[in-house]
């Protein structure tokens, strides 16, 4: 049986958090709240050291159990022993960020865990230094829905020009991943198809994952309970049966130029993702510039945080690689445990 973890990334608003309780609606899969951590820790990691120094490693761990930015709390782990585990456990980077994950599924008597984050879908090479077993699902949603979605989030900030450029980064970084990435590590679907046939499907979502299906994955509506916390308002359409009545609502909820720029900007990877364009007039020179600017600033971000993660990749403080999954340890080259080489007979 496998247990790889599993990463539910996408453009925010596609459906990811209810795809996330559909995981941990699974008997063998548990997928948390999103966390703080993991990210943040890692672009800074030479600041917290070597984790193959016992004090290092308990530096990390008090401070993502004890931060408030960090969403442990959301975990509901006991902090102390998730410290101790960290001290007792391997020396990597990875290793640190797995424990809390590995005992978030024991929590639920699981063997694997995911996470779900959807900006992670431009992190996948990242998570996979930290992982390097890692599937992940990639869930896409028609992007003028995805637009006026995050229009209307108490948390999103930025214009509809940010949210444009949103959604065409997540399609351009699936993209890449589909080129790139094994069949068994990288998959896809449409939040549309997930919400018309979700038996069909999540089947197949689970041979993908080398799970036996689960009808119970269908109906989430108990896991949201558990999985999203209460604060989060703008996720309570996940506490009902699945439902597909907010499919195509970006016609509705969107002004004329936003559909105009989203088809413009947008318009070849709709339609290379199964998406039909209404034909909207071209949208004005002033709206067109803005949406291009947005854009290149995005990318010339992108390309800077890429470039200092590559300068420190040649100076790692210590080893990166999670190393608590059978795969992760073949990966690394440690020996196989005698639990593992029973299950292969």
């Amino acid at each position: 049986m496998s247990d790889r973890p599993v990463f539910v990334i996408g453009c925010p608003r596609s459906g990811t958090t209810m795809l996330q309780l559909m995981l941990h609606s699974h008997p063998r899969l548990a997928v948390p709240p999103e966390t703080r951590f993991l990210v943040p820790v890692y672009y800074r990691r030479r600041t917290w050291g070597d984790m193959r120094q016992a004090q290092r490693r308990r530096a990390l761990a008090q401070w993502i159990a004890t931060d408030r930015s960090t969403k442990f709390r959301e975990l509901k782990l006991d902090k102390d022993e998730f410290i101790e585990q960290v001290v007792d456990g391997p020396g990597s980077l990875g290793s640190v960020f797995g424990t809390a994950f590995r005992m978030y599924a024991d929590r639920f008597d699981k063997a694997r865990w995911g996470d779900k984050r959807p900006s992670y879908v431009k992190q996948v090479d990242m998570l996979l230094r930290l992982f390097p077993d890692a599937q992940f699902i990639h869930l896409i949603r028609d992007g003028r829905d995805c637009v006026a979605s995050l229009k209307e989030m108490p948390w999103y900030t930025l214009d509809s020009f940010h949210a444009v450029s949103t959604w065409a980064e997540a399609i351009d970084a699936g993209g890449k991943l589909r080129r790139t990435l094994p069949e068994d590590t990288y998959y896809e679907l449409r939040y549309e198809d997930l919400t018309d046939d979700p038996e069909t499907e999540l089947k197949k979502l689970c041979h993908f994952l080398d799970e036996d299906y689960s009808p119970s994955m269908v109906s989430p509506r108990e896991a949201a309970s558990v999985a999203v916390p209460q604060h989060k308002v703008w996720h309570r359409n996940t506490h009902g049966e699945v439902t597909r009545s907010r499919v195509g609502s970006w016609a509705n909820r969107l002004d004329d130029w936003e559909i105009s720029i989203c088809e413009h900007i947008l318009g070849d990877r709709l339609e290379s993702m199964g998406y039909e364009l209404t034909g909207a007039q071209k949208p004005s020179k002033e709206h067109i510039a803005a949406s291009q600017k947005t854009m290149q600033k995005r990318k010339a971000s992108r390309m800077r945080k890429g470039m200092r993660d590559r300068l420190n990749r040649l100076r790692e403080p210590g080893p990166v690689a999670a190393l608590l999954t059978s795969g992760q340890r073949a990966a690394a080259g440690v020996p196989r445990q005698r639990s593992e080489l029973t299950e292969s007979v």
